[in-house]
């Protein structure tokens, strides 16, 4: 069933756990993504990064997800991920998006409330929730990381903006670690604390380790992205299926085994936040 932001983050909350959210690409991980959740009973975000939704890609894999989620007997959330500007969450919203992230995290500190404000505001005549961002979550290929989310500031963004969930930087990077990232668990249960329980969310889980996601989860993550290990996941079974010299020629029957590689990945992650079992 499609839901917006709301509904998946007020679910999280009342369990204690964190909404995986999967950045899609195509019909393919949308289909293995939505099959982890259905089987696992679990409530998931399908999340799609803006580029997407500036090129024409987004026109055609918007109908793809939101047919999946309608389809779908579990409750599943259309997510804008990293929406930069009001272009791109425009189209979002014009295209089924439930859910949109407005990332100004780049911005000054003023400017960041102001658009994200904007945005919350224009969401709210169709219902839709807003992630927000502050602290710029960079990739693993950044030399150095920006500073880290301050408590306090993410409870005067909280106030001013009306945002429904906030990503913060407490050690996560988009990309693959060259090592493995130690989170800053003491600042997230401090952000919670300073914003009266907000839900917060963190990107770059791929390749965080497990335990450390736990202890995310315990301190107050709602939201718990993954895209990376997606596309490998995706990748690297049509890399083992090219090389099978039975392969099919048909790509719809050639799609079989990466569509089941995604699957298999996101059953792991819903299992490690613990989504699983929380939809009857």
């Amino acid at each position: 069933m499609l839901v917006n932001l709301k509904t998946v983050l007020s679910l999280a909350e009342a369990g204690g756990f964190a909404i995986p959210a999967f950045n899609v690409y195509n019909m393919e991980t949308v289909m293995g993504a939505v099959k982890a959740a259905e089987e696992l009973r679990a409530p998931v975000i399908l999340q799609v990064y803006p580029r997407l939704m500036k090129e024409e890609a987004g026109y055609y894999l918007s109908p793809v997800v939101v047919a999946a989620a309608r389809k779908a007997t579990v409750p599943v959330c259309f997510h804008l991920d990293h929406g930069p500007s009001e272009l791109e969450t425009t189209r979002a919203l014009r295209w089924g998006a439930t859910g949109i992230m407005l990332d100004g995290s780049t911005l000054p500190f003023d400017e960041n409330i102001a658009l994200t404000r904007r945005v919350v505001d224009t969401c709210a005549y169709l219902d839709v929730q807003v992630e927000g961002e502050l602290g710029h979550i960079g990739t693993t290929s950044d030399r150095e990381q920006d500073e880290f989310t301050r408590p306090e500031d993410a409870k005067v963004f909280f106030e001013r903006t009306g945002v429904s969930c906030l990503a913060v930087a407490v050690g996560t990077a988009h990309g693959r670690y060259k090592k493995p990232p130690k989170l800053d668990i003491d600042r997230i249960k401090a952000i919670r604390e300073a914003t009266g329980g907000a839900a917060l969310v963190l990107h770059g889980g791929s390749g965080v380790p497990d335990e450390e996601i736990k202890k995310g989860v315990a301190a107050g993550i709602r939201k718990m992205n993954f895209a990376t290990d997606i596309c490998y996941a995706f990748l690297d079974a049509c890399k083992e299926e090219l090389e099978r010299p039975d392969r099919a020629i048909a790509i719809d029957n050639f799609m079989k085994r990466p569509i089941e590689a995604v699957k298999a990945f996101c059953m792991t992650r819903i299992k490690l936040v613990g989504a699983d079992g929380k939809v009857k």
